[in-house]
């Protein structure tokens, strides 16, 4: 059975969520630690980002 609007759109929600929490967790670490785990802690922000990306398009979520 396929999902309804407002559960896609509380899906988009939740990833987002977490796309932004791991951005902002390298974007520290990179400022606070240092540059190079900030780099490593980029590439899962970047992988989140992408997921949540990627679901916005398939379900035609405007940005």
């Amino acid at each position: 059975m396929s999902k309804t609007r407002s559960e896609v759109l509380d899906e988009s929600r939740k990833k987002g969520i977490v796309a932004a929490g791991s951005t902002a967790g390298a974007v520290a670490a990179g400022v606070l630690l240092a540059p190079v785990a900030g780099a490593v802690a980029a590439v899962p922000a970047a992988y989140f980002a992408w997921k949540w990306w990627k679901h916005r398009a398939e379900n035609g979520i405007r940005f």
